[in-house]
């Protein structure tokens, strides 16, 4: 069986699928490095809703994911941009996916960190309002038995004067967290609203003022989740960090080499890893790190290497769509019965862009059931017209 898969422009050409599934292995925790996967939620395709309504999450079907990444090994970065923070789901939303995910964590021993934002602020907010919105987040994750990550904030971006106003909240935010947080650099190519974050839009400055803000609580800080798709700046950031302070890539463009690390010659740092992309990679990312924990960083790099082309064409601009592909990807491999978005995110990205998603996922053996795999995206292709 072969499909025909549009070309951008018109027209299509033959793929033929793949007939066999990878087979990794799901046993045994992750021990070289810490893997967070940033998941997505499942949309409840028969909500009466709207693309700016309140968001309809199938509950089910979303911690189903959630176990699906625990059962690798990954841990689970809940209520995270990938999770449509702010694109889709809101605060009301967001709070209720964290204390479902949290309980879920709690039940199976699964490993869980959730993001804290200002989300619930819908307009220009000052300071104390900013302020507000943070501890009324962090309240809800460490009630929750959660660990914090401290995101950045479009409503601080839109208020803050300068960098004095990122040490004088952060500082603040962090004195006052029961245990040590993850802290968020998401950079605009994520996010156009946070253009400037820490004060400046020149990368260097904003740099400087961000490492202020860790060594002044380096106690209070785990780690950092750096989300610029700048390799070169994450390994000079990461050799600046205090001892005993993590550097979690957030880059999708680069997490092979980030993860390997230096050579030992070079200093032997290495970053952790919070990504989107180990949503729809979750099994072979932890195959990977299972094979970094025996030290053979080649066989490692072997296996992750491949998957930076899709990870590109997923990523790809405008960047903060590519929930659309990481949705896709779970319908495809089962992990979902349709493919629908909260937000109407599911209309983000054409129809060629999915079709390439797809053929990048089917060459890795991202499919369980590639039969099934092929079934949908056939479906998919027909009802836009793309006859088979």
């Amino acid at each position: 069986m072969t499909l025909h898969l549009p070309i951008p422009g018109g027209g299509t050409r033959v793929y033929e699928p793949r007939a066999e599934p990878l087979a990794p292995a799901a046993t045994g925790p992750l021990t070289s490095r810490t893997v967070f996967s940033a998941a997505h939620v499942v949309a409840d395709p028969y909500a009466d809703t709207t693309p700016d309504g309140p968001a309809a999450v199938d509950w089910d079907a979303t911690l189903a994911f959630r176990r699906h990444l625990w059962s690798h090994g990954l841990g689970v970065a809940e209520a995270m941009d990938t999770a449509q923070r702010g694109m889709g789901l809101d605060w009301a939303g967001a709070a209720e996916l964290i204390r479902r995910s949290a309980a879920e964590a709690r039940a199976i021993g699964g490993r869980i960190a959730c993001g804290v934002g200002t989300d619930q602020l819908t307009g220009p907010a000052s300071p104390p309002e900013i302020r507000a919105a943070y501890e009324e987040q962090l309240a809800v994750v460490e009630e929750s038995g959660a660990q914090a990550i401290l995101m950045a904030s479009r409503a601080l971006a839109a208020a803050a004067r300068g960098p004095e106003d990122y040490l004088e909240l952060y500082g603040h935010l962090l004195r006052q967290a029961a245990e040590p947080v993850i802290l968020h650099w998401l950079g605009p190519m994520f996010d156009p609203a946070l253009e400037g974050y820490w004060g400046s839009a020149d990368l260097d400055a904003a740099t400087e003022t961000f490492l202020e803000v860790i060594a002044a609580h380096p106690d209070k800080v785990d780690g950092v989740k750096i989300s610029l798709l700048d390799a070169g700046r994450e390994v000079a950031l990461r050799r600046r960090l205090p001892e005993g302070v993590r550097c979690y890539t957030g880059d999708d463009f680069h997490y092979p080499e980030l993860i390997a690390g230096e050579e030992p010659a070079a200093g032997g740092r290495f970053s952790h890893a919070l990504l989107g992309i180990f949503d729809p990679l979750g099994p072979l990312a932890a195959e990977a790190v299972r094979t970094l924990d025996t030290g053979d960083t080649a066989g490692f790099r072997k296996l992750l290497d491949p998957t930076v082309a899709l990870s590109r064409h997923l990523f790809e601009p405008p960047t903060r769509y590519y929930k659309t592909g990481v949705v896709l990807l779970a319908w495809l491999a089962g992990h979902q019965d349709h493919f629908t978005m909260v937000g109407g995110l599911h209309s983000a990205r054409s129809l060629p862009h999915l079709a390439r998603a797809y053929e990048l996922a089917d060459g890795l053996g991202l499919f369980p059931d590639p039969a099934r795999a092929d079934a949908r995206m056939r479906a998919l292709l027909t009802v836009h017209g793309v006859h088979q």
